[in-house]
């Protein structure tokens, strides 16, 4: 029978936990804040924000939102960052994208490491690939963590990752080395990607791209990780996996909606704690438990 990985579930079970541990900084004076820029009206960001938003005052992580237009430069964007860079009453910073006609990675790259709370910037990411202590990307993190909660064990099994970009790709690849798996990372231009899906224990999907694998190239009894989220012409919200004929393929895969997301926006709000600990000298050991081990 398959496991179906409920993301949402298992982010409440998080939530509820980072809850405590903020209550208990709080009563010591320390109430961690995130702050997110938000350019343009781009809808499913709007609504994201808002999401984010919601989450992190629930468990007592105060929140600030600034709005620019579409309109905005680089210039301003960046004049933004450094103001928040320097504000001692800032934890984290996120730049929610996709960015409107804007130089994504020098954006990106202007925030404070230390600050980093997605997990972007290079020198995490720098930190990561040699598995020293750094803020981790979140949507690959939330996955290890949705992993361990199912206590699905990784060293060993032959892993694929489809989907190269330095948001979960790559550091996705980076984790589940680090876990002793064997990783292919394979993406929009392999060739013959069927061949290699379907020798994958461990399959990840984040292309971007609706559908692109269909169940029926997952190796029985595969585990199967769809990053991926999409709008139908029926309003309906869906994959990168064809979910038609999944369940019966593989021994445990995450739905669309309710896998992945859920965990990605838990962990954002474990790495702001984090950050606002380790920027205050504090022991990181109240939080620790909340993230997979390395």
């Amino acid at each position: 029978m398959s496991t179906l990985l409920d993301g949402k579930a298992h982010s409440a079970r998080v939530l509820e936990e980072l809850k405590k541990v903020t209550q208990t900084l709080a009563d010591n004076g320390v109430v961690p804040k995130l702050h997110v820029i938000l350019i343009g009206e781009d809808p499913p960001s709007q609504i994201y924000v808002r999401t984010k938003a919601r989450r992190a005052e629930a468990v007592g992580i105060r929140s600030e939102i600034t709005r620019l237009p579409d309109t905005a430069t680089a210039e301003e964007v960046l004049e933004l960052i450094e103001k928040l860079n320097n504000d001692p009453d800032t934890d984290g910073i996120l730049v929610q994208l996709p960015l409107p006609g804007l130089p994504t990675r020098k954006i990106l790259d202007a925030v404070n490491p230390e600050k980093d709370v997605d997990g972007f910037h290079p020198i995490n990411a720098g930190l990561l690939s040699q598995k020293r202590d750094c803020l981790v990307s979140c949507t690959p993190l939330g996955v290890l963590s949705l992993l361990d909660a199912h206590d699905i064990q990784t060293e060993g099994r032959d892993a694929l990752v489809v989907g190269r970009s330095d948001i979960v790709g790559r550091p996705m690849a980076t984790l589940l080395t680090h876990r002793n798996a064997t990783v292919t990372i394979a993406h929009s231009r392999t060739q013959n990607l069927e061949d290699f899906v379907g020798r994958a224990d461990l399959l990840v999907v984040a292309m971007g791209r609706m559908h692109a694998v269909p169940a029926e190239w997952v190796k029985p009894g595969a585990i199967v990780i769809d990053v991926g989220i999409h709008r139908t012409e029926e309003g309906k919200l869906t994959g990168d996996v064809n979910p038609a004929g999944l369940s019966e393929r593989a021994s445990a895969y995450t739905p669309v909606p309710g896998g992945v997301g859920p965990m990605t926006i838990a962990m954002l709000l474990v790495n702001t704690t984090l950050a606002a600990l380790k920027r205050r000298g504090l022991d990181l050991d109240v939080a620790k438990h909340l993230v997979p081990k390395l």
